[in-house]
């Protein structure tokens, strides 16, 4: 089932179980260029830089990523966009363009993809002077393409110190000695309906004024888990923890969650975060599965990006 979908608006939707083949696809990944190459799973990883080995309290991230789009949107490569840079300890951001704005007859990909371009070209900016919230402000007034996005940044200094602003529902974790110590919390003016950065000519959404700014002090061996709603929708906090603990290496950790929230995604039965929150905002099943006793239950086709950074010295 789905409801209207409007330009600031996501479809709300159950999925049922979808049979057709993905086709994994990365937007970007180190270079950040705006590429479209399509694999058997794209997702990559890398180190963020190479520290002088005297200093042994600086910090960086080690990266991995992956991304795998909607199963109706394969072709065009999905409507997320993510980059990762080496600069300073490392630097993480995704965003997930609003999927309503198809309806208004543009691509909803465009927006999130400039908005990452821009982005990545001001990390080094003396005015941003690694400030998250800075760096949405200043890629956000240059990004001039129709349509909106949900943003998340989280930028790590060398001392451990990861700052983070987000607009909307991407998300980020931060995973220590097998558990989750920190989460983000989604931003939406009611139920799938997030917080959004818009196009300037629209006039609508938010700014960087809105951007939930977080602090948080890491250290080595600390993991950080970074995507859009498409993972955090259909896998709970406790299976992302579970999952990263089971992969030594990042890009195989990243690609395990990412087809995890895929299979959750596809699965009408599964209980997903997805479908607890739509029953607490009242929604419920079908009147068919209602006459069988059956609750509103399954993931929610999405895109789907993943960054695993694991903190090293």
């Amino acid at each position: 089932w789905e409801g209207m979908a409007i330009p600031i608006l996501r479809a709300v939707m159950i999925s049922h179980a979808h049979s057709q083949p993905l086709i994994q696809y990365s937007l970007s990944s180190i270079d950040e260029t705006v590429m479209r190459k399509k694999r058997v799973v794209s997702c990559s990883s890398s180190h963020s830089s190479e520290l002088n080995p005297l200093i042994r309290s600086e910090v960086s991230f080690s990266f991995g990523t992956c991304l795998i789009p909607h199963p109706k949107k394969v072709e065009k490569g999905g409507e997320d966009a993510f980059f990762v840079s080496n600069y300073n300890g490392g630097v993480i951001a995704v965003a997930d363009g609003v999927s309503g704005w198809a309806e208004e007859d543009v691509d909803p990909s465009l927006f999130p993809r400039e908005l990452m371009t821009n982005a990545y070209n001001f990390v080094k900016d003396e005015e941003v002077n690694n400030d998250p919230q800075i760096l949405i402000k200043k890629a956000h007034a240059a990004t001039f393409s129709t349509g909106s996005a949900t943003v998340i940044i989280a930028m790590l200094e060398k001392n451990g110190n990861l700052k983070i602003a987000n607009v909307g529902d991407c998300g980020l974790r931060v995973i220590r000695n097998g558990q989750v110590i920190f989460s983000t919390t989604p931003q939406e003016h009611y139920f799938d309906c997030p917080f959004q950065l818009c196009s300037a000519r629209v006039g609508l959404g938010q700014t960087y004024l809105d951007a939930m700014v977080s602090n948080v002090e890491l250290k080595e061996g600390d993991t950080i888990v970074m995507g859009s709603d498409g993972l955090f929708d259909n896998v709970f906090d406790h299976e992302i923890a579970l999952t990263v603990a089971s992969y030594k290496d990042v890009s195989e950790a990243a690609k395990a969650l990412a087809n995890l929230a895929s299979s959750h995604a596809m699965d009408s039965n599964f209980d997903s975060p997805y479908s607890l929150e739509a029953r607490s905002k009242g929604f419920e099943a079908p009147w068919w599965k209602k006459i069988v006793g059956m609750k509103l239950t399954g993931g929610k086709l999405d895109d789907i990006t993943v960054i695993v950074g694991q903190v090293v010295t």
